[in-house]
């Protein structure tokens, strides 16, 4: 059985970095949490509790230092941190960030912001509480009127359109011109603020589906970019299973197959891509 792995399967820069600088703030300090998974995925959050970091929910839980994910923070999070007299540790992914210096520059300057991106995804819940108020988070293109109808009540001639670091490119570009057509009115600004590791991974993740005859996605089932690839691959190949790590792989769904094309998401560790191609090897 042919195996063509991709070569941008696993860990980004700003996951790599994050999960790196936890384990090395663990050394540097006594009492350390993180609000919220650091990174969607169970195996790396055990392996950081292993070495003593507490994941918590609520800043209300927090004490000594607290690290802030890669999916980053709302403003109010970093008030009540920074009130209740506490040391952050920031390790929102840099284009994560980026994204929140576009939405409150563009905030000041009278913009209406529309975010493409998944509603209840710690990302978008983040980046949104730095657009203002006048901002609506698109999640999907039957929500375009109704982003519209606000836009237009709101009587602000200034748009600006961004997306989540993560969100599927081509259904970002789809629904940013259709937007743009609808607003022919308004000054559209389009900031295609998607992660290039992100469109680099999806496209490799078309190509690779192209010449497959099953595609296995591995990730976390909480992982934004990993649900894209997964979507991406039921596209371009008739097969496709998404499992977050080796004990999920039923080896019978490799019957028949000749050639599998194996693509992990952004926060899917090393081990767990290894584990599986083992694992498929061993059908071999």
């Amino acid at each position: 059985m042919e195996i063509i792995l991709g070569k941008t399967a696993g860990f980004c820069f700003g996951v790599k970095t994050a999960v790196e600088e936890a384990k090395k703030q663990i050394k540097e300090n006594e009492e350390i949490c993180c609000l919220g998974e650091i990174v969607h995925n169970k195996n790396v959050i055990k392996d950081l509790e292993s070495i003593g970091i507490k994941f918590i929910k609520n800043v209300e839980e927090a004490k000594g230092t607290v690290i802030i994910r890669a999916h980053g923070a709302t403003k109010d999070t970093y008030k009540k941190i920074e009130q209740m007299d506490l040391k952050i540790k920031d390790l929102t992914c840099p284009k994560v960030l980026k994204i929140h210096k576009i939405a409150e520059e563009y905030s000041k300057d009278g913009f209406f912001i529309i975010l493409i991106g998944i509603k209840e995804h710690p990302e978008a819940v983040a980046t949104i509480s730095f657009c203002g108020e006048n901002s609506y988070i698109l999640q999907e293109k039957d929500e375009i009127e109704q982003a519209v109808e606000i836009i237009k009540k709101s009587k602000i001639s200034n748009i600006l359109i961004v997306a989540q670091t993560t969100y599927n490119s081509k259904k970002f570009d789809d629904i940013a011109q259709i937007l743009k057509n609808k607003l022919v009115d308004k000054n559209v600004v389009i900031q295609k603020t998607i992660c290039n590791a992100t469109e680099i991974r999806q496209k490799e993740t078309i190509e690779i589906s192209k010449q497959v005859d099953m595609m296995i996605i591995i990730g976390d089932k909480k992982s934004s970019n990993t649900s894209k690839l997964y979507d991406i691959s039921k596209e371009y190949c008739k097969k496709g299973i998404w499992v977050e790590n080796a004990d999920e792989l039923d080896l019978e769904q490799l019957d028949g197959i000749n050639k599998v094309g194996i693509m992990a998401g952004a926060s899917t560790p090393k081990e767990d891509i290894e584990k599986i191609i083992i694992k498929v090897k061993s059908k071999g």
